[in-house]
């Protein structure tokens, strides 16, 4: 199961493996504060498109066209790392944006489950 949460939130113990996935380190936050298995940045939105995007809810739906291509070309290495994570337990994904809705883990989360559920 694939799980997102933000990363002021406290771990839990249902998280698993818990990701963060922002391509910044989150204000405020130490490293041991997190109880992270790593830190994912290269499949965080690249600059451009944050810079682009803005947390702009107007702009949502471009911003995961534009994400999901951006993801489309990462590493597949780390996807898959991910996929099988998942199948094999829970994975938490962390983000740091305050908007619960519109935030690149749940398209990170999104691109995932479809691949999970073809098989890949």
């Amino acid at each position: 199961m694939i799980k997102v949460k933000r990363v002021y939130e406290p771990e839990e113990p249902d998280d698993g493996k818990r990701y963060l996935v922002e391509r910044l380190w989150p204000r405020g936050m130490k490293r041991e504060a997190l109880h992270i298995y790593e830190w994912l940045k290269e499949l965080a939105p690249s600059p451009e498109l944050r810079r682009w995007f803005g947390h702009d809810p107007s702009k949502w739906p471009e911003f995961q066209q534009r994400y999901r291509a951006e993801l489309a070309r990462a590493e597949a290495s780390l996807l898959q790392e991910l996929v099988k994570e998942a199948r094999q337990g829970n994975v938490t994904l962390l983000y740091s944006a305050r908007d619960t809705e519109h935030n690149s883990a749940l398209v990170l989360k999104s691109f995932l489950e479809e691949q999970l559920r073809r098989g890949d």
